[in-house]
């Protein structure tokens, strides 16, 4: 443990080596009480108006703005303003006396140069925050996890929810969980990282979390001159985190000079839970969700439903469940018609709890896109969670490739889909979705171009390879995506994107067997989990056999897989476009002829 033997705070954390209120050098261990800390003008040798007393500032006051100073109570803990106040009464008062005298005999030529050297740092202080001015862009780092591997979820978490919170406010920007989460086990520099995502602050921090105690420290930089806005040490019980990241997420707005309107006081006051157990739920399913994998994606839906079992209010984690429903289509890990009706009911059902949750609308939207075929009320339920939060980089891809790419509108879903990586530049999903906006605009050069950026970033990123995968086809490099896929499969055997790729390419390149082989892993995955029947019929497609391509498009309209809705547009179907059942197709499914 070390002590501020300034301001007598303690600190757990044995890795910070200043204070974080007033700067003093920290000590080891515990530190002898003394007369508390004299103000900067004692330096001087001028007492404040009336002498010294309890109520003198610390230096710690002195260097901020009247606004934010505190006495010095309260920048301790309770015992430790217990044990000052008792110390202040049982020492003698004719203490003080000798040096109120001391003081009284300096030269008065001392007070102005005080007043000179305090009006000089008020005048650098101008200088200072009027060159830097407000801060308009912040970014949160994920908390360092000083404790267990079980912890990750906190240090996840509480980052990801300090910055779905502040990205409610309207004139703040907030880097996204995408671009931040790349610096997770790394060596923080505030400065470097805050010139590369091209933020104005930058926020990190720690988390240690021992049975039910938890400590977290947070530093809050402006990286604009390398200068510390804050830091804090909260020491907690692990039933006070909900209570603990609302004051954190208030106190980095007051740091940062924010001027909310009545909109940003409602945002960053909104409460979503208000039972601690269901948050932290809620917490693990989404650390769980972000890793997508199906035994993830399965645990994620457990704490979520735990979640809602503690608090049935909680639209939040009721959006999440949607989102996973979703997702498991996609992949996919669950047959739509088994997913997709619970996933619409979560979101209904969070839509009813909080009507004004951006979240809910854009899952509800995928539903109606993807499963129900009703194009109209897709994009009114987009449109809607654009609205609420235009902010969400999410809804903005997916509008554009679940609504008005499957519709053939090209020029919009590009559009939607730039905007996406403009609000998250260092997002690989949205790099390969705008990949696949452009494929299916037939604007394979773009696609190549963009996919070919994506993957040279992350070769083992799954949605590049896939992206790349589909490109590459289209320009006739089939030896590079038999290659591409088939090194895949050997870790993934039964990735079914893996494999349609790679049996396209083999028919495509005249390699019949190895296509037709493709065909029989499916079958045989088949017999174990369910299997898009899309994936099927392009390959047969791209092997000449129309009827059985027609099959498993009917298969697939009676399973409603989840990219069916793109076989209007999709170039591996271009073989059967003069066949009179694809017209009658494109008409069940309701898309525009």
């Amino acid at each position: 443990m070390k002590r501020c033997p300034e301001c007598r705070r303690d600190y757990i954390d044995d890795s910070l080596s200043f204070c974080l209120e007033d700067g003093v050098a920290l000590v080891q261990g515990s530190v002898a009480v003394e007369e508390p800390a004299t103000a900067i003008l004692y330096e001087f040798g001028v007492p404040p108006l009336g002498g010294p007393s309890s109520d003198s500032p610390t230096r710690a006051q002195i260097h901020t703005t009247g606004a934010e100073a505190k006495p010095l109570e309260c920048l301790v803990s309770s015992p430790e303003r217990q044990s000052l106040s008792a110390h202040r009464a049982a020492k003698p008062q004719e203490t003080a006396e000798p040096k109120r005298n001391r003081v009284l005999s300096k030269p008065l030529l001392l007070i102005p140069i005080a007043m000179a050297v305090l009006g000089l740092a008020g005048f650098i202080g101008y200088g200072y925050f009027k060159s830097a001015g407000a801060i308009n862009s912040i970014a949160i780092l994920p908390l360092e996890n000083r404790g267990t591997a079980d912890s990750d979820y906190l240090s996840d978490g509480v980052a990801e929810s300090l910055i779905y919170k502040l990205s409610q406010l309207p004139n703040l920007k907030v880097s996204p969980r995408s671009s931040v989460f790349r610096y997770k086990g790394k060596e923080i520099d505030a400065e470097k990282i805050g010139a590369e995502l091209g933020v104005d602050a930058v926020m990190s921090g720690r988390i240690i979390q021992r049975g039910e105690n938890l400590s977290i420290s947070v530093d809050l930089v402006d990286v604009r001159n390398n200068k510390s806005l804050w830091g804090e040490q909260y020491d907690r019980k692990i039933s006070d985190l909900l209570v603990t990241q609302r004051e954190i997420a208030s106190e980095i707005a007051s740091k940062l000079r924010l001027r909310l309107s009545g909109d940003g006081e409602r945002a960053l006051e909104k409460r979503y839970t208000d039972n601690n157990d269901a948050y932290q739920l809620y917490l693990k399913g989404r650390f769980h969700f972000a890793k997508r994998t199906r035994a993830d994606v399965d645990r994620s839906v457990e704490y979520f439903k735990q979640a809602i079992e503690f608090d049935p209010n909680f639209a939040l984690a009721y959006s999440a469940l949607a989102d996973s429903y979703n997702a498991m289509t996609a992949y996919p890990y669950m047959a739509p018609r088994e997913a997709v009706p619970l996933a619409k009911a979560a979101a209904n059902r969070a839509l009813e709890i909080d009507p004004m949750l951006a979240e809910a609308h854009t899952a509800l939207a995928n539903t109606m896109g993807c499963f129900d075929w009703n194009w109209d009320g897709a994009e009114r339920e987009f449109k809607r969670a654009i609205e609420i939060n235009p902010n969400d980089a999410g809804t903005h891809w997916r509008y554009a490739m679940f609504d008005l790419m499957l519709v053939g509108r090209f020029d919009e879903a590009i559009a939607e889909g730039k905007r996406s990586l403009e609000l998250e530049p260092l997002d690989l999903n949205h790099g390969a979705n705008l990949s696949g906006i452009y494929f299916y605009a037939r604007q394979y050069e773009r696609a190549i171009s963009q996919a070919k950026e994506v993957y040279g970033l992350d070769p083992n990123f799954i949605v590049g390879r896939w992206a790349l995968s589909q490109a590459y086809l289209q320009a006739g490099h089939y030896t590079e995506v038999i290659e591409l896929n088939e090194h895949a499969l050997e870790s993934e055997p039964t990735n079914q994107v893996y494999l349609r790729f790679a049996g396209i390419a083999y028919a495509k390149a005249g390699r019949r067997a190895d296509a037709e082989k493709i065909v029989d892993r499916f079958k045989e995955i088949s017999k174990t989990q369910y299997v898009m029947s899309y994936h099927l019929a392009l390959i047969y497609s791209s092997l000449g056999d129309k009827d059985k391509a027609f099959a498993e498009l009917e298969n697939a309209i009676a399973a409603r897989d989840y990219l069916l809705p793109r076989l209007k547009f999709e170039p591996f179907l271009d073989p059967l476009r003069d066949d009179p059942r694809m017209g009658d197709m494109i008409r069940r499914l309701n898309l525009p002829e």
